[in-house]
C-alpha cells in the first residue's frame, strides 16, 4: 500500500511543505530511511539526522525549524501521526480462523464463546471460561476455572495460572506468566516454610502484557492491574500489587508485595519499588530509580534512592565534581604545607 505525501497531510490534517506528490512506500527512522519512505523527527536530539536523511518525507511538530531536503509535513505531534501512518502502512494483521486446533487439549466443562480460536497444542483446564472471538495462538495453558473475556490474544507460551481473571481484549504476549504463586515463605528454625498463597490475579480491559513478564497471585484477594494499562517485557509484579487505570511500565521493572501504583504513571525501566509504598496518580519515575518511599500524586522521581528528579540531578552533578574537587583540596593542603614550612 501506498499514499501521497499529499493524502497523508489531509488525513493527518497536517500542512506540507515541498512536493505534495511524492509518494510514499513505507516508514523508517530517519538515519535508516530510504527513497518513499516517511520518517518523524520529535525528540530535538535527533534534530541533525534532518540534515542528512535519505527520507522522502518527515513529520515534525508545528514549530520545528531547521535544514532538511525532504519534503515536511507539520503537524501537532509528530510522534502520534506517525505512529497513525505507520498502522496505515503496515503489513495487513494476521488472522486467525476460527475452531479448535486437533492437538489441542480441553477438559470437560470448560466453555468457549463465539469464534474462539485455540491454537495448536493448548491447554484449557476444567472450568475455565472463554469470551467470544478471543485467539489462543499456540501452546497457551489456561488453568482451572480462569475466566478470559471477548477479544482477547494470547500468543505461544503465555500462561493463566487457576482462577486468574482476565477482562476484554487483553494481550498477553509470549511466556507472559499471570498467577504464578507469590514469593511467601516463614523462616523457622533456619527453614523456609511456604505460605499459600490463596489469591488471585485479575487482569481488566484493555490490558497489555509483555513477552516473559510475571504477575504473581495474592497472598489473599487479589493482585490487580488496571484498565489499559500497559507493562513491558521482563516485568515483575509481585503479590498484592495493585496498578491503576492507563500506567505504563517499560521493561525490566521490579514491583515487590503490596504496593500500590496509581492511574496514568509513567515508569522508565529498571525501576524498583519497595513493598507496601504507594505511588500516586500521574506520577513520572525515571529509568533506573529505586522507589522506598510514598511518592505524592505528580511527582517526577529520579534516582536510587528516588527523590525528586531536580534535587537528584543536582545530586548528581555535585557527585561528577568530586574527583575535581579532591584534586582541588590536595593542591590547597600542599600549599598550606609548604606555607607551615616556611613560618
Amino acid at each position: 500500500m501506498s499514499f501521497t505525501v499529499d493524502e497523508i497531510a489531509r488525513r493527518l490534517g497536517g500542512r506540507v511543505e515541498g512536493d505534495a506528490s511524492v509518494v510514499i512506500n513505507g516508514v523508517e527512522s530517519l538515519n535508516a530511511a530510504r527513497q518513499g519512505n516517511l520518517s518523524f523527527l520529535s525528540n530535538p536530539r535527533y534534530s541533525p539526522q534532518m540534515k542528512t536523511t535519505r527520507a522522502s518525507a518527515v513529520l515534525v511538530n508545528e514549530a520545528w525549524q531547521g535544514e532538511t531536503s525532504a519534503v515536511l509535513i507539520r503537524v501537532p505531534s509528530a510522534d502520534a501521526a506517525f505512529a497513525q501512518v505507520a498502522f496505515w502502512l503496515a503489513r495487513p494483521a494476521v488472522v486467525y480462523k476460527p475452531g479448535i486446533h486437533p492437538t489441542a487439549v480441553i477438559a470437560e466443562g470448560v466453555t468457549l464463546g463465539k469464534d474462539v480460536v485455540v491454537g495448536p497444542h493448548c491447554v484449557i483446564e476444567p472450568g475455565a471460561v472463554i469470551g467470544d472471538g478471543t485467539v489462543l495462538v499456540a501452546q497457551c495453558y489456561v488453568g482451572h476455572a480462569c475466566e478470559i473475556g471477548k477479544n482477547c490474544r494470547f500468543y505461544p507460551m503465555a500462561t493463566l495460572r487457576e482462577y486468574t481473571k482476565v477482562g476484554d481484549r487483553v494481550i498477553l504476549h509470549n511466556g507472559a506468566v499471570i498467577g504464578s504463586d507469590g514469593f511467601g515463605y516463614v523462616r523457622e528454625a533456619g527453614h523456609y516454610t511456604k505460605i499459600p498463597q490463596v489469591g488471585i490475579v485479575v487482569l481488566e480491559d484493555d490490558v497489555e502484557i509483555g513477552a516473559n513478564t510475571t504477575i504473581d497471585r495474592a497472598r489473599f484477594g487479589e493482585t490487580r492491574i488496571g484498565k489499559g494499562t500497559k507493562l513491558d517485557n521482563l516485568i515483575q509484579i509481585a503479590h498484592n500489587v495493585t496498578i491503576g487505570e492507563d500506567t505504563a511500565m517499560a521493561a525490566q521493572a521490579g514491583v515487590s508485595g503490596s504496593a500500590r501504583i496509581g492511574s496514568r504513571v509513567q515508569t522508565g525501566g529498571q525501576i524498583g519499588v519497595a513493598g507496601h509504598i504507594e505511588i500516586g496518580d500521574d506520577c513520572v519515575v525515571m529509568a533506573q530509580a529505586g522507589v522506598t518511599k510514598d511518592v505524592p500524586p505528580k511527582s517526577v522521581m529520579f534516582g536510587s534512592p528516588a527523590m525528586g528528579a531536580i534535587e537528584a540531578k543536582k545530586l548528581h552533578a555535585h557527585t561528577m565534581r568530586l574527583p575535581e574537587m579532591k584534586k582541588r583540596v590536595a593542591e590547597l593542603e600542599a600549599r598550606i604545607k609548604a606555607l607551615e614550612a616556611k613560618s
